[in-house]
């Protein structure tokens, strides 16, 4: 029973931080009040209090759950191989600004906020992780090493993410056109090294 009541509470709680992370992305951190959080959760402000110790806490938790979950959304869109590559180029950084402009500007209103500094340092260590995982698992689809592959993502998503948050189409064009050729001379010497 008891591990059931932890599960509904982490459940919950994944609900919460959802719903007041859109809060703030839609209204800012300085715009949003702790009131406005409880009326969007349908809760009191109290019952936040149940789940957060206080409102750094929710703030930083919920930052750090919600641009997982959009680093997972965004991997999901990974090519399956080097025939995809130019598509999901071309495409996903569209698709980004599209669902998740707001997001990640707030993403950057809270980690370079001094009180939350540190963990926004510690949230940019896990990507590093985290996108290296990534590669793991492209290599064998795109033929090149992850660690070839995880340095040609960092390039791909803060491009992408500074489109979202800017709409600088000249920076995107220009990171994407130096990706794609890297990508073309980097799988075509893989490609020669592993048939000579």
């Amino acid at each position: 029973m008891k591990g059931r009541d932890e599960q509904a509470f982490q459940r919950k709680k994944a609900e919460i931080m959802e719903t007041c992370f859109n809060c703030y992305a839609e209204n800012g951190l300085t715009g949003t009040g702790i009131q406005a959080l409880a009326d969007a959760c349908g809760l009191s402000k109290a019952s936040l209090y149940t789940y957060f110790d206080t409102l750094d806490d929710l703030i930083v938790e919920s930052t750090a759950y919600c641009m997982r979950k959009v680093e997972d959304d965004f991997m999901q869109l990974s090519p399956t191989g080097i025939q995809d590559i130019s598509k999901f180029i071309d495409e996903v950084p569209y698709w980004t600004a599209e669902h998740h402009s707001k997001k990640y500007r707030l993403m950057y209103q809270v980690y370079t906020h001094p009180k939350y500094i540190e963990h926004g340092k510690a949230f940019f260590a896990g990507v590093n992780e985290r996108y290296h995982s990534y590669a793991r698992q492209l290599e064998p689809l795109l033929g090149m090493p992850c660690d070839v592959i995880t340095p040609l993502i960092f390039i791909f998503v803060r491009a992408s993410v500074h489109y979202a948050m800017f709409e600088d189409e000249y920076y995107l064009k220009s990171q994407m056109d130096v990706l794609k050729q890297s990508i073309s001379l980097l799988s075509g010497q893989y490609r020669k090294e592993k048939h000579d």
